[in-house]
């Protein structure tokens, strides 16, 4: 059953990342009337939310978009940073929601920034002790669960990213929307774009419940 269930989850893995590449690159073709790039309507946004301490910039790479609390930047990528699409709007928007958080305090991102530090360090040991713990089962089982408990502070984390992703991306379309700043089609496509896109946060956090569960029955199932 477990291997059953990893199965699954790979395979919803796998569609979600298929269709959000090919969301991606439809809406990457639907060129914004208003002419403005993935930066230009960043720093908008930001400005709208009365944010002027943070910097828009860009970064090498293909999908390394990221909002960065540490120097309040907002990372986009070389195509999202200078391309004048929905695609674009919809990523720089997205990013500039977490900054818009940021600034609000808002209370889940707050509580994933307070577990980086302790999930950094979980997530470098936790597939050496869960593999030595798999190994030594039945004459050192302790080892096993010290490997579910590191394991279950990287799902915690996985979970407690859902609300901040779905959260910034609400910020991001309910700004385009109401400043009117894209056509009706254009938000359709931004709006497509981010569901995929929040969708591959949902199957990890699934993904990494699922392997939970199947390290927690491998322990209770052991020979004692």
């Amino acid at each position: 059953m477990g291997l059953l269930l990893m199965g699954i989850i790979m395979l919803a893995s796998w569609f979600v990342g298929y269709q959000l590449k090919n969301k991606f690159e439809k809406y990457s073709k639907v060129h914004l009337r208003n002419g403005l790039s993935g930066a230009e309507i960043a720093t908008k946004m930001l400005h709208d939310h009365g944010i002027y301490d943070v910097k828009v910039i860009s970064t090498p790479g293909r999908l390394t978009d990221h909002y960065n609390p540490a120097d309040k930047t907002v990372n986009l990528s070389e195509a999202v940073y200078n391309e004048r699409n929905a695609a674009a709007a919809a990523v720089a928007t997205h990013e500039v929601g977490h900054a818009v958080q940021h600034a609000t305090a808002y209370h889940w991102l707050n509580m994933r920034s307070k577990l980086v530090p302790v999930v950094s360090i979980a997530s470098n040991l936790v597939q050496w002790v869960l593999l030595a713990g798999v190994l030594l089962i039945n004459t050192f089982p302790q080892l096993l669960l010290i490997g579910i408990v590191l394991f279950a502070l990287t799902t915690i984390f996985s979970v407690v990213t859902l609300p901040v992703e779905y959260d910034a991306s609400h910020r991001a379309l309910k700004w385009l929307e109401t400043k009117n700043m894209v056509t009706r089609e254009e938000l359709a496509g931004a709006k497509d774009s981010l569901t995929w896109a929040a969708r591959t946060y949902l199957v990890a956090a699934l993904s990494s419940i699922g392997t939970l569960l199947y390290y927690v029955m491998m322990y209770m199932g052991r020979r004692e």
